[in-house]
């Protein structure tokens, strides 16, 4: 498995504790860390696209 899944699955998690802080004590402050982190979530999400479709057109066409 891609080492990049793990990274994504950790931000994911990282951002649970101020999800809770934002939606349920209505912290600003967690809010902008949800948002910084899903913008970083965006991104990374984005490079793992650009990998997978890259290594899918770099097979040869027999192994599509």
């Amino acid at each position: 498995m891609n080492n990049n899944f793990g990274k994504l699955k950790d931000l994911v998690m990282s951002l649970e504790g101020d999800f809770e802080k934002f939606y349920e004590k209505g912290n600003a402050a967690a809010g902008t860390r949800v948002r910084k982190g899903m913008q970083d979530l965006k991104n990374m999400a984005q490079d793992i696209r650009k990998e997978v479709q890259d290594q899918k057109n770099s097979k040869p066409e027999s192994a599509k």
